[in-house]
């Protein structure tokens, strides 16, 4: 577990299911995802999670607010796939469910799952991208230090070619 001034990064629970699930059903929360989850896709999502975390020691956390919510979203670190053209990388993730966006949770969340990854984990960097349209995520990563690799800039090769989605930009961090 992860403790910031507002937030706990934690381990997912079972009662964590049906409230992911609705974060990932929302059209708008999942708008530069090109796709939604019904309550199956999230919890396959979800058990995929888990999955990481025990093969690899670190993953996405569950983000509860204490005293405010049990969870507003997941944050953390991934490994990036190798279709992915600037895998092998450390990449790291995060959604928030709408009612707990510009509130600065998810910098905050961010901001210790990368500080555990440099500490802990011993990484060189981390990395992160997203679709070139969404600016709210290009904005945590500007708060988070983050530098644009326009070198690193890609088609993402999991969304059809016509896509508005599919220009990625990649940011950076290196390890303080």
């Amino acid at each position: 577990m992860i403790h910031t001034e507002r937030l706990l990064l934690r381990p997912w629970r079972e009662t964590d299911r049906a409230p992911l699930a609705e974060i990932t059903s929302d059209a708008e929360t999942m708008r530069f995802f090109n796709m939604t989850r019904d309550r199956a896709q999230s919890d396959i999502w979800l058990n995929r999670v888990q999955a990481h975390f025990e093969t690899h020691g670190f993953g996405i956390w569950a983000v509860e607010a204490p005293g405010v919510a049990p969870l507003i979203g997941f944050v953390g670190l991934s490994r990036v796939p190798d279709t992915i053209p600037c895998a092998p990388a450390i990449e790291g993730v995060w959604t928030l469910g709408r009612p707990w966006w510009r509130r600065g949770y998810c910098t905050e969340a961010a901001r210790a799952a990368f500080q555990d990854g440099f500490a802990r984990l011993n990484l060189a960097e981390i990395v992160a991208f997203t679709a070139r349209r969404n600016l709210p995520s290009q904005g945590v990563m500007r708060a988070l230090g983050m530098t644009h690799d326009t070198s690193g800039d890609f088609d993402h090769p999991r969304l059809p070619e016509d896509s508005e989605l599919r220009p990625h930009v990649l940011y950076r961090l290196a390890r303080p």
